[in-house]
C-alpha cells in the first residue's frame, strides 16, 4: 500500500477543465470552478486566442497541483498537447478527454482508451497461451 497514490483528504479534491467555453461554463454551474487565494483557478477556456503554450502551461500546472485529483480536457484542446497526454502515466490526477459541442468524440485518439485497449489485448493473449 505504500505505493498507492493518496487524494489529499485534509479538504476535498477539485476537477480541473481545460475545454471550450461552453463547456467550461457548464462545469462552473455544476460547482466544479474554484479560485484560491492566489487568484488561481481550476479551469482554462480555450478559444481561438489561445496559444499552445498556454494549453501546455495549464496542463503541467493541474498536473503536479496536489488539490485536483481530475483533469477534463476536451479531446480536440488534448489533440494541441497530444504528447504531453500521451506522455503523462500517473494514476492522479486523472487525466480524461471529453467531447464538446462543436467536436465529436474520436475513440481512436484516446489515450486513456488506448492503454485500456491495450491491456486487454495483451491479457486476452496471455490467456489463449494457457
Amino acid at each position: 500500500m505504500a505505493n498507492r497514490a493518496q487524494i489529499p483528504s485534509n479538504n476535498s479534491a477539485l476537477i480541473a477543465m481545460i475545454a471550450d467555453e461552453d463547456t467550461v461554463v457548464g462545469f462552473l454551474l455544476a460547482g466544479v470552478g474554484n479560485v484560491d487565494l492566489r487568484r488561481k483557478t481550476n479551469y482554462l477556456i480555450v478559444d481561438s486566442k489561445t496559444t499552445v503554450k498556454q494549453i501546455e502551461d495549464a496542463f503541467k500546472e493541474f498536473t503536479t497541483r496536489d488539490d485536483i485529483a481530475v483533469v477534463l480536457i476536451s479531446q480536440y484542446v488534448a489533440n494541441m498537447v497530444r504528447f504531453l497526454v500521451d506522455s503523462y502515466n500517473k494514476p492522479i490526477p486523472a487525466i480524461l478527454e471529453i467531447p464538446s459541442k462543436d467536436h465529436p468524440y474520436d475513440p481512436s485518439h484516446d489515450s486513456v482508451l488506448s492503454r485500456v485497449k491495450y491491456l486487454f489485448s495483451t491479457e486476452s493473449v496471455a490467456s489463449e497461451r494457457r
